[in-house]
């Protein structure tokens, strides 16, 4: 059990997370998404959330068991094509999750992803959190473009907006 990330979570606050994601960042990160899926068949979500509730906690649940979880409650596996992909900030951890239907991570595996990750949470440990998730929104479309260019009338499946959980 590690006691600073409990405590960590424990003291992190809904305000800790409006400040780092003020409404102006997450109007950027929105914009970010639907320019994104303009070039792409992909659907980008997403998520921040500020800590996990207790339970989940003390059991030790990693930031990528909660991306799946998420992932699934938010229904981003549930698009015709297959197509959905979630970036996920847990913000006690400071910890990135990219977690990508399986068609898309068939082509774009976890070493591409966890480079992402890493280069947001680099932007994060400076404090430039809206930054650092539309250069990783970037980075995924750049992916996306690749394998899953744009084809006509695509539908938007998924929300653009932001989730703060």
């Amino acid at each position: 059990m590690d006691i600073k990330r409990i405590v960590r979570h424990l003291l992190m606050t809904h305000w800790q997370v409006r400040r780092a994601f003020p409404r102006e960042a997450l109007s950027a990160i929105e914009q970010a998404i639907k320019a994104s899926e303009t070039a792409h068949v992909g659907e980008l979500r997403f998520v921040v959330e500020g800590a996990l509730d207790v339970a989940p906690l003390l059991r030790g649940q990693s930031a990528r068991d909660r991306a799946i979880d998420v992932f699934s409650q938010l229904r981003i596996w549930d698009t015709e094509h297959n197509n959905g992909v979630l970036i996920y900030l847990l913000l006690a951890d400071r910890d990135v999750e990219i977690v990508a239907d399986r068609g898309i991570h068939a082509k774009v595996g976890a070493p591409e992803w966890e480079t992402i990750c890493g280069t947001m949470e680099t932007a994060f440990g400076l404090g430039n959190y809206a930054g650092g998730v539309v250069s990783g929104i970037a980075a995924v479309t750049q992916h996306l473009t690749r394998h899953f260019p744009a084809s006509g009338a695509d539908r938007n499946e998924l929300s653009d907006q932001p989730v703060v959980l």
